[in-house]
């Protein structure tokens, strides 16, 4: 059974990701105290590069030992890799060119230049191997039992590159797969599946601005994750929605009554 959503709303889309991005180094931390090492998928967009930027900005991201911390990504645009488009090189913008990464724990989805070309299935395939071998025998779904999970939730309700509607978010066996036809641009796209999200210990999901009030409001009314995917996405301890007041306008305070933060 997926845990009960929590919600926090922050005034604005500035303080959400402040606040956000001093959970998120409080997590990794925590993570790296009790086990060594964290695991973080990170999301693109613009809360998403937004976390990122404030992370970059806070003295606190010095706590984080960034040599112990494997990052991978919820979905990608197939792209070349040096495109501006892709999450990748925003994040590198925003943040991971700034910290000492080990490199070989950051772990970039396939790019329409790399080894499989233009095949985005076989480069979705490529990283599902990646996952699988990250996993261990206790792990769910052939993929690492991530610390924090981050996602986007889009005006349509997508999360990842997973539409509503689409093939993707009816996957129920493949831990990542090719994306064609997405309804916004790129049209290809690498992304999870809800089963490969579901295996994170906890999943964020972030939304801010009145552009978002219909998709947060409808995802959190529970339709399925057909009509919402972003209904379907889900820690196994903890699912956390993170909104400005904007993005939280039209929830109806019977279902979630938002405490302000």
């Amino acid at each position: 059974m997926s845990p009960v959503p929590q919600l926090v709303v922050h005034r604005d889309k500035e303080l959400m990701a402040q606040a956000a991005a001093a959970r998120l180094i409080t997590k990794i931390v925590d993570a790296q105290a009790a086990r060594g090492t964290a695991s973080v998928v990170l999301t693109g967009g613009r809360n998403g590069n937004a976390l990122l930027a404030a992370i970059a900005a806070s003295p606190a991201r010095d706590a984080v030992d960034w040599s112990r911390l494997d990052l991978w990504w919820g979905d990608e645009r197939f792209v070349p890799a040096a495109n501006p488009e892709r999450n990748a090189v925003q994040a590198a913008d925003e943040l991971l060119s700034r910290v000492p990464l080990d490199p070989a724990r950051v772990h970039w989805m396939p790019a329409s230049d790399g080894a499989d070309g233009a095949d985005v299935e076989a480069a979705a395939e490529r990283y599902a191997e990646e996952l699988a071998r990250a996993a261990g025998p206790e792990d769910r779904a052939r993929v690492p039992a991530f610390d924090v999970l981050l996602l986007g939730v889009g005006p349509d309700t997508h999360v990842a590159s997973l539409f509503p509607e689409h093939p993707g978010v009816r996957e129920n066996a493949r831990t990542v797969v090719g994306v064609r036809g997405a309804p916004k641009p790129p049209p290809t796209r690498v992304s999870l599946t809800l089963p490969a999200i579901r295996a994170a210990r906890e999943v964020w999901l972030l939304a801010a601005g009145e552009d978002k009030a219909d998709a947060v409001a409808l995802a959190l009314s529970g339709p399925g994750e057909l009509l919402a995917p972003a209904s379907g996405a889900y820690g196994t301890s903890r699912t956390l929605w993170l909104l400005d007041r904007a993005a939280a306008a039209k929830i109806p305070a019977a279902l979630y009554p938002p405490a302000s933060a």
